[in-house]
């Protein structure tokens, strides 16, 4: 696990909820049950600062960081995805972007990244298509420097055809291979945590099965059930994660909960 990928989980699924903001000692803290040292926190958080995803600022426990509103979108956006909160649907448009892919691979595979994340597949290098507009993606390819155009496409003729371009830009088949290997990776993991297990045992097991949950945010666009095969592993899926992550969301509060206050108590202590 990257410590700035694993920045980017803790700050949405815990911080975000709690001001999203943290002293650097929290974080390290946060993060050490990870397997995470703290030079690769400390690293990652400074590169996420130069990004525009973090501010730092005093707290009276410490430095500390909080979320930018770039990154406040970004974390909402994901943690609706993530929990899967809003019905999806389809009013039978496609959106289309037509680019000019930038110059070097790197920049290439970054945008590619951005756009995944925003929902959009492939139908040729130049060409991607969405089922739902990005709300975000005008200002992404501006930000990347990207010449591009925008069309909307609707469909007006049943679903094969629709299904015949959603094949084309994502590879569903492939898709509902991983989240069956999600869940079959995942349940021997969960079924060692149980009532017995530590504040931080459990805490460390959700952090690991919300980072394994959020790698789909760049690979499964979330299309409208119409557009979905039968029997879709994907529905599944989402199950198992909600139930699990619901039962280990007490305990992983608590600790939390208690890293933020250690840091506090130290600072009190030190003022007295």
């Amino acid at each position: 696990m990257q410590a700035r990928s694993a920045l980017f989980d803790l700050y949405g699924d815990h911080l975000r909820p709690r001001g999203g903001r943290a002293p650097v000692a929290a974080l390290v803290k946060l993060l050490a049950p990870l397997g995470i040292a703290p030079p690769a926190v400390r690293t990652a958080v400074s590169r996420m600062v130069r990004q525009g995803w973090l501010d730092p600022l005093r707290l009276v426990s410490g430095p500390g960081y909080s979320i930018t509103p770039k990154a406040a979108r970004r974390l909402d956006e994901a943690a609706a995805r993530i929990y899967r909160t809003g019905r999806v649907s389809w009013d039978g448009r496609f959106d289309l972007l037509v680019l000019e892919a930038p110059p070097s691979r790197r920049e290439r595979q970054r945008l590619a990244a951005n756009l995944s994340f925003l929902g959009y597949g492939t139908l040729d290098e130049q060409t991607w298509v969405a089922t739902r507009p990005g709300e975000d993606v005008d200002l992404l390819l501006a930000e990347a420097g990207v010449r591009f155009e925008r069309f909307t496409a609707s469909h007006a003729a049943g679903t094969p055809g629709a299904m015949g371009v959603v094949r084309r830009a994502w590879d569903l088949a492939e898709i509902g291979r991983a989240y069956e290997r999600f869940v079959a990776e995942q349940r021997p993991l969960l079924a060692g945590v149980t009532v017995r297990s530590t504040d931080e045992e459990a805490y460390a097991a959700r952090f690991r099965l919300v980072h394994a949950w959020r790698t789909f945010l760049f690979r499964d666009p979330q299309l409208p059930p119409a557009l979905l095969p039968e029997r879709w592993p994907g529905t599944a899926a989402a199950s198992f994660f909600d139930r699990h992550a619901a039962r280990l969301r007490p305990a992983a509060d608590r600790y939390v909960e208690h890293c933020l206050d250690a840091g506090n108590r130290i600072a009190r202590q030190k003022g007295r």
